[in-house]
């Protein structure tokens, strides 16, 4: 009986084993359905860049659809991606709330078949094929820190509010931030007083806000890395009257802090978002049918955007980004 069961097991497990490692190799011979899984399905920047992602789904065929957590997590993003696993999407392209810690379910639907895109916030290397960036991550760094040298005349006590911890994105901004700190002298009477976090929420992105400076009275500025947190903070600052005394800058929809913009209290770093979700997606359609395979070098076409070359590591830069400004806010209509 014992040796029955035992080929039986050894049976099914040959049989398993080639149909996975098959199924993962297999290339899409027609446009696929594209699973987006975002941080956070509130956030109206991940809804804006979706429909770029539909309006390249209507160009080119296939199907882009939109399933995220409530809470900005990588825990429940895991179960996201499960779930797209097990309604057979051909890709699933993800915007990541800790790159690490969503990399082995990642991994687990690549093995299914599933291929796997990255898009705003990166995920470990190995756990997909390209990463879609809205823009250089250094230089976004850059422009941040810039922008609050600026606005504070390079002097005087700041703090950053990001969005979680995990946020691998936003992580790399702020050690660019400390290194161009430490190494370019135009930045020497500035001091980064405290990194804090919103958690992906208004209201935690109000009180932290506030709690920075009711902790740091002589705080002069406040970079905000994250679409939520500057309109919120903005909001929370004008309401208290602290608006002005403290400058704000970071990303987030230009449209949503308009009037602090044209006030001059608030700057902006920004790009076209709904070009992301429409690149990602011609992306997605080149992964799923290997044409496009994550080596350097490699080039693609993305509709109306025109071509596009895959550099290192497997990223691929929509283009610069601005600093928005009275100047130029009427440009941006997100």
């Amino acid at each position: 009986m014992k040796s029955t069961i035992l080929k039986s097991l050894l049976l099914a497990s040959s049989l398993l084993v080639p149909v996975a490692a098959a199924s993962a190799e297999e290339c899409a011979t027609a446009p696929v359905t594209v699973g987006f899984l975002p941080k956070l399905d509130t956030d109206p920047y991940f809804q804006v860049a979706q429909t770029g992602a539909e309006e390249a789904a209507a160009e080119i065929g296939g199907k882009a659809i939109k399933q995220a957590p409530s809470q900005a997590t990588a825990e429940a993003q895991i179960d996201f991606i499960n779930n797209l696993v097990s309604q057979k999407v051909g890709v699933i392209a993800i915007s990541a709330n800790d790159a690490n810690a969503v990399a082995p379910a990642l991994r687990r639907a690549q093995k299914q078949g599933v291929k796997v895109v990255s898009y705003d916030s990166d995920v470990s290397t190995a756990a997909r094929t390209v990463f879609l960036n809205q823009a250089a991550g250094d230089s976004l760094a850059e422009m941040m820190l810039a922008s609050m040298g600026k606005l504070i005349n390079y002097e005087g006590e700041f703090a950053i509010l990001s969005s979680t911890p995990t946020a691998a994105n936003q992580n790399a901004w702020i050690d660019f931030m400390k290194k161009k700190m430490a190494s370019d002298s135009v930045y020497a009477k500035m001091k980064l007083v405290q990194v804090a976090y919103g958690q992906e929420s208004e209201q935690v992105n109000q009180q932290q806000a506030l709690g920075l400076a009711q902790a740091f009275p002589d705080l002069k500025g406040i970079i905000i890395p994250a679409g939520i947190g500057l309109p919120a903070a903005a909001r929370a600052m004008e309401q208290a009257g602290l608006l002005g005394k403290i400058k704000l800058t970071g990303l987030a929809p230009a449209t949503l802090i308009k009037k602090y913009i044209q006030d001059g209290s608030v700057q902006d770093i920004w790009w076209n978002v709904k070009d992301l979700g429409y690149l990602t997606y011609y992306a997605a359609q080149a992964v799923a049918t290997c044409k496009l395979t994550g080596k350097e070098g490699e080039e693609f076409t993305a509709g109306r955007l025109g071509s596009y070359k895959v550099g290192a590591q497997g990223e691929v830069r929509l283009g610069p980004a601005e600093i928005v400004t009275p100047a130029n806010v009427e440009e941006f209509k997100f």
